[in-house]
């Protein structure tokens, strides 16, 4: 009798198991973030995934904290081995933080980027790559583009699409600012996206690939100059009101039709339409001016890697959902049409989705990403050392504000103090 009750108990669990009616619950994820859009775009990953996964179901647990609070409480909970969530959002600038060590807290994810690297624009994951392991996924490309102000171009009789060169560029300042009174851009001086991308387009960096500083070199301090002299000898460009193009000041003074063009990445696009609507349907994109024939038209900037941690009880499921969040087809045109992003999968580029109306084409037509598709392979990775968020630091404080702004300091003379800072 004893045997019969055994055999039947073995059958029922093994019914169990297998019976949808006895299927397990979901597994609760744990996800921190600084920005409520990410939540969003991730909350709708969910969605997707147990739709395409009814036998594992997900459950996302996000919090979502104020940008240094969720930064130092996230390498708290990695240094100290406890706390931290199954996934994370780490910005660009601070990501060298948690990459410290021979052995970082974090999940290497080659497994799901090297299979489809040929589809992905390489220069974005090694910003967040170490000792050839890659550790996070951004959330776009972020290439530098110029956003041009189609009217006032018209009024000085300028044509675009004739200008190729920096030095073109600067000509057709000229001409705008005559016969508008307008300047025909704007420069950082409190942060860091004029300079920044300018000299990575140029083919320099911060840093070399070794670590070495290289901040004061002479390629950097060519392009600071020519940045300084096109407010104060060409006069075609003016310091941002507020400081950067981030301040309420500038999206008030561009609303207004401020300057005729504003070089940022293309994420920028969502403060257009969010803070600039009077601008709608005068701006147009175009690749950056070129520093000599041939040259490079885009730099890749900015950014936020998301990562597994290796405190995650679940690193399969957990990096499986976001290769399928960002990587995948349907996940890297969400970027677009959920986030007015440009997707890190460039074969997604010319897909119809990314072609349909919203927010984004209204405001600034169709052909951004046939645009993207010519200048793909002119983006440079940018060199990320455990000093890069110093060194961020210090291009926002020191080296723009001074030789930009207060004029206390050349070019070169802040470019040595900020290199030498570095090289302590």
């Amino acid at each position: 009798m004893r045997k019969v009750i055994l055999a039947l108990l073995v059958t029922l669990l093994l019914t169990s198991m297998v019976l949808p009616g006895f299927a397990a619950g979901p597994t609760t994820l744990t996800f921190w973030t600084f920005q409520e859009l990410h939540k969003t775009f991730m909350d709708d990953a969910v969605e997707t995934w147990n739709k395409n996964n009814p036998k594992q179901q997900i459950q996302l647990k996000t919090e979502v904290y104020p940008f240094d609070q969720m930064h130092n409480k996230l390498l708290i909970s990695l240094q100290s081995g406890v706390g931290a969530p199954d996934l994370a959002d780490i910005e660009i600038s601070k990501f060298a933080n948690y990459l410290k060590g021979r052995n970082p807290q974090l999940v290497p994810l080659n497994k799901i980027i090297e299979p489809i690297m040929d589809k992905l624009i390489k220069a974005r994951f090694d910003n967040y790559a170490k000792d050839g392991k890659y550790y996070g996924i951004d959330y776009h490309v972020g290439a530098t583009v110029m956003f041009y102000n189609k009217e006032y171009l018209d009024q000085a009789g300028v044509n675009v699409d004739q200008i190729i060169t920096w030095d073109d560029y600067v000509e057709a300042g000229k001409k705008v600012v005559a016969a508008t009174g307008k300047p025909m851009t704007t420069v950082e001086v409190t942060e860091h996206w004029t300079f920044y991308p300018m000299l990575s387009q140029y083919g320099t960096d911060i840093f070399k690939p070794n670590g070495d500083v290289i901040l004061d070199n002479a390629d950097n301090t060519k392009v600071l100059t020519f940045i300084k002299d096109m407010i104060y000898k060409h006069e075609i460009a003016v310091p941002a009101p507020g400081g950067f193009h981030h301040a309420e000041e500038y999206w008030a003074f561009m609303n207004q039709g401020g300057a005729a063009s504003l070089m940022m990445p293309l994420w920028f696009m969502g403060r257009f339409v969010q803070y600039m609507p009077d601008l709608k349907g005068n701006i147009i994109i175009r690749p950056l001016p070129v520093w000599k024939p041939g040259g490079d038209r885009s730099a890749g900037m900015g950014g936020t890697g998301t990562v597994v941690t290796k405190q995650t009880k679940h690193q399969d499921l957990a990096v499986r959902f976001l290769e399928a969040a960002k990587i995948s087809r349907e996940g890297a045109i969400k970027t677009w049409t959920l986030l007015g992003f440009d997707p890190l999968r460039w074969d997604v580029w010319d897909a119809p989705e990314m072609r349909e109306d919203n927010m984004y084409t209204d405001y600034f037509g169709k052909d951004i990403f046939t645009m993207l598709l010519e200048i793909k392979d002119e983006i440079n990775p940018t060199v990320i050392t455990d000093k890069y968020p110093l060194a961020i630091d210090l291009l926002k404080k020191n080296v723009c504000f001074k030789a930009l702004r207060e004029l206390s300091q050349t070019p070169e003379e802040a470019l040595k103090e900020a290199a030498k800072e570095l090289r302590q």
